[in-house]
C-alpha cells in the first residue's frame, strides 16, 4: 500500500506541478485538463473557464506519487470548489541537510515560512512553509 498526497489548486495546478517536478526530480506521467475529457450522457456543460484547468495530473518522484487537480471555478468549497488547505501538511523527508533546505528554500520563496529551517533536537534541519501554490509542506531531515 501507498499513501499518495491529492494536491487542490485554483487554477495553477500545472505551473504548481512543473516547479514540483523540476524541485523534486520526478516526471509527470499524466496530465489532463477538464476540456480534455471525453463527454458523457448526463454531462453538464462544461464551463470555459474550466476547460484549461487541470482535471488529474501525476508526478512520479522515484518509487512515489504526488498528485493533483484544479478546482471547478466558481464551484462552492462544499461541490467541488478550492478551499485553501488546512489541517494537514505535506511532509518531505530529505537525505541529508543540503537537500532539506534546498527543498525548504525553494518551497518557501515566494509563499510564507512559517517555521524557519534550522537544526531541532530530533533533526538536523526542519521547517515548515505554506508555498507560492498554497501548499503547506514540513521539510524534515533524516536521522541516520
Amino acid at each position: 500500500m501507498q499513501l499518495t498526497p491529492y494536491l487542490n489548486f485554483d487554477g495553477n495546478c500545472a505551473e504548481a506541478f512543473a516547479f514540483y517536478a523540476q524541485l523534486f526530480g520526478g516526471n509527470i506521467v499524466y496530465q489532463g485538463t477538464f476540456g480534455e475529457m471525453p463527454a458523457h450522457e448526463g454531462m453538464p456543460p462544461l464551463p470555459e473557464a474550466a476547460k484549461q484547468r487541470i482535471m488529474h495530473v501525476h508526478l512520479q518522484i522515484k518509487d512515489q506519487s504526488l498528485m493533483g487537480s484544479d478546482a471547478m471555478p466558481g464551484a462552492d468549497a462544499s461541490c467541488g470548489g478550492y478551499q485553501r488547505a488546512q489541517g494537514l501538511w505535506v511532509s518531505i523527508q530529505a537525505d541529508n541537510t543540503a537537500d532539506g533546505k534546498r527543498f525548504f528554500d525553494a518551497l518557501a520563496e515566494g509563499g510564507q515560512t512559517v517555521m524557519p529551517f534550522a537544526q531541532t533536537f530530533w533533526s538536523q534541519g526542519f521547517g515548515m512553509a505554506r508555498d507560492r501554490f498554497g501548499t503547506p509542506w514540513m521539510v524534515n531531515v533524516r536521522q541516520g
